[in-house]
């Protein structure tokens, strides 16, 4: 049974993959705009991401606007935010499962292997978090990369990969980590005690004193 320092680093892991989740998702920055090829410097700089579109000048003004209809929006954007948006429902399920089953609460009762089973579920639930927050940020890095080598693509149309969706995988892999050391809290045999039948004692040899 793992002990609960392992349980503790794991869910500290967890936490902060999913504090970064958040923050990939709120942030505009999930693509930004490419200038490769250009030979004119611009003093505009787009942002795009799962929610609003900015575009910052080099005055430091930055204008942002919302999405207006999600029926506009592309099926890979609608799929990631949809993805995201489990991936951190499915952290605040996870922190409440997992807080009850570590060995250093006392919520989940006294029982040290159901305490062990309650954590590894929480576990459970933030390695599924965190494969899908994985999944949606490489749906849209492959969605980046399609438009950036596609030709047809004009070239003040192109995007490259922004900061959010760097602080995205950094979050899964973080979540994914600290939900696999807590997924090692499976309880073992060791909390079932096993009895054995007692020996019976040896027969002893008669001595000659008994003959007597």
């Amino acid at each position: 049974m793992a002990n609960s320092g392992l349980q503790l680093l794991g869910f500290v892991l967890a936490l902060l993959g999913w504090v970064a989740l958040i923050a990939a998702t709120i942030l505009p920055q999930w693509q930004m705009s490419s200038y490769a090829g250009d030979n004119i410097i611009t003093a505009l700089a787009v942002y795009q991401g799962l929610w609003m579109s900015c575009a910052s000048q080099s005055t430091g003004q930055i204008q942002c606007k919302v999405y207006d209809s999600i029926l506009q929006l592309s099926a890979p954007l609608q799929a990631t935010r949809a993805l995201m948006v489990v991936s951190i429902v499915l952290g605040v399920v996870g922190i409440g499962v997992a807080t009850m089953g570590m060995k250093c609460t006392n919520c989940g009762g006294d029982n040290k292997v159901q305490k062990a089973r309650i954590s590894m579920t929480g576990g459970l639930i933030f390695v599924v978090g965190g494969l899908a927050a994985l999944i949606a940020c490489s749906w849209y890095g492959n969605k980046i990369i399609q438009d950036f080598y596609n030709p047809t693509v004009p070239m003040n149309a192109k995007y490259e990969f922004g900061s959010a969706i760097f602080i995205g995988w950094a979050g899964s892999a973080l979540v994914l980590l600290g939900g696999g050391l807590l997924s090692c809290s499976c309880p073992g045999k060791s909390g079932y005690s096993k009895q054995y039948p007692k020996s019976k004692a040896a027969s002893r040899a008669p001595t000659n004193k008994e003959y007597v």
